[in-house]
């Protein structure tokens, strides 16, 4: 199934779309990728889930990737005496402690010594989303005395963010490392590992993923943006998480920052996913409004590789018309007369190397000659991320011999993963892009395809070839 667009989707299951019938309408509507949210997930679901995926999958006949994302470490304060909760007032003083007994409107447990070890008078302390926020004025190793900015209703367990403060806390807690370790047994593609602030948390999740799932960094956190480049080096692909990012960010920052963040990943050549609250209405409603169409189509006028959808196809009334509705807005951006131009004054210059010059060469060469698609063998799926990141007007084809590596692809960029044995020859490897090309709707007898590969044939991320054949008549 040959999709209109370039841009991927993914879509989160949940218990309004975790059966066979509703995984399979999602991607009928357009899903690409399926995130599984492992806050809310068992590892039995997560196997049944696969399972039902990979059905899905063999029936519909192309790769369809699975992201299992992890719940990271919850910071949040204890309880109080009243069920009702305490009323802070603007200017009032508040306590946090290590005290285990229920609170009041003075104070409440926080049972976080390492918030403790970390905070320094002057940091913020956001509570229940941001909608409140304290001021640190004496921090000690087990009471920090905090000045309320914005007050409000504070109720049990809500949850507690440091904008201002670097955590000593690990990324992957013990939870996130059983998670991680299941979801890789089972073969999920892509695991989106959350509470990033540093590089050092996307290497220790590459570690233990052992190569045979590819890390997603989670950008929620200001810290994790003062560390990006370092991120971008060892993760393989960046999610932009703004709900999150927007409650330790002021809220006019989240766009700049979202548009910093595509550019920055469209250069290091990662995958990045535009996430939540995108067309959030439509938990509700069966359509969306007119900012939420405006977030989506912005988004894809940035050129993010994927844009996602969080609760409104997991538990919302109307998750397939979800899906179609994030389809055709994106079907309509890109065929918009202002698109391209955006899409190309975005092209990062391509890197001293073979394989850059020769995806830069392919889509040079592809627009010139208005090439039917760019073919690309693709093992490890090096050359495919190179061709996606050149952002081509030509749709770009990517073959390859390996499940895994169809499976991963399916959120980058303008691919279009087709399954299929090595090439042993050159020649062969010609008439199996050319075949394919013909098969799968891209090019027609007479039409020029560009392939690139690498020689010899198998080679990882070798990518040093390019060829420009003629599709043949099929009958010949």
């Amino acid at each position: 199934m040959r999709r209109a667009r370039r841009v991927k989707i993914i879509a989160t299951l949940g218990p309004a779309s975790s059966n066979e019938e509703m995984i399979g309408r999602l991607f009928d509507a357009g899903t690409d990728v399926f995130r599984i949210n492992m806050s809310h997930t068992s590892h039995a679901e997560l196997a049944r889930l696969h399972g039902i995926i990979r059905t899905v999958e063999e029936r519909k006949g192309r790769p369809i990737g699975i992201l299992a994302d992890l719940q990271g470490p919850k910071l949040r304060i204890g309880t109080f005496a009243s069920k009702e909760g305490v009323q802070l007032a603007e200017g009032a003083r508040f306590v946090f402690d290590l005290k285990p007994e229920p609170g009041d409107d003075k104070r409440v447990q926080l049972p976080h010594p390492e918030i403790f070890a970390a905070a320094r008078p002057g940091d913020m302390l956001l509570l229940n989303d941001g909608r409140l926020k304290v001021q640190v004025e004496q921090a000690k190793s087990d009471r920090l005395v905090t000045r309320v900015i914005y007050g409000g209703t504070l109720t049990d367990r809500k949850g507690i963010s440091l904008p201002d403060t670097i955590l000593p806390v690990a990324a992957l807690t013990e939870k996130d490392r059983t998670d991680l370790d299941q979801a890789v047994d089972v073969g999920v593609d892509w695991i989106a590992l959350s509470f990033v602030q540093r590089p050092e948390d996307v290497a220790e999740a590459r570690k233990m993923a052992r190569g045979k799932a590819m890390i997603m960094a989670k950008l929620e956190k200001p810290q994790a943006i003062a560390h990006l480049d370092g991120i971008m080096e060892l993760a393989d692909g960046i999610m932009i998480a703004r709900g999150d990012l927007g409650v330790e960010l002021p809220l006019e920052q989240v766009p700049g920052r979202q548009k910093q963040i595509i550019r920055a990943a469209r250069a290091f050549g990662r995958p990045v996913v535009v996430a939540t609250q995108m067309l959030e209405s439509m938990i509700h409603e069966p359509v969306p409004t007119r900012a939420e169409v405006s977030d989506v189509a912005t988004a894809v006028f940035e050129g993010a590789d994927a844009i996602m959808l969080s609760a409104e196809s997991a538990m919302g009334a109307y998750p397939d018309i979800a899906v179609a509705t994030m389809d055709k807005i994106a079907r309509t951006v890109e065929t918009d007369p202002f698109y391209a131009g955006i899409i190309n004054a975005q092209r990062a210059a391509p890197e001293a190397t073979t394989a850059d010059a020769i995806s830069a060469a392919a889509r040079t060469i592809g627009e010139t000659l208005n090439a039917a698609a760019i073919v690309c063998y693709t093992s490890s799926g090096a050359t495919g991320l190179r061709a996606s990141r050149e952002r081509p007007s030509t749709p770009i084809v990517a073959l390859t011999p390996i499940a895994e590596t169809g499976r991963r692809l399916a959120l980058v960029w303008g691919l279009y993963c087709v399954l299929t044995e090595d090439a042993q020859s050159l020649d062969d490897m010609v008439d199996r892009a050319c075949r394919i090309a013909h098969r799968e709707g891209f090019a027609s007898a007479g039409q020029r395809v560009i392939i690139t590969a690498g020689v010899p044939l198998g080679t990882p991320g070798a990518t040093n070839m390019l060829r420009i054949a003629h599709i043949p008549r099929m009958d010949e």
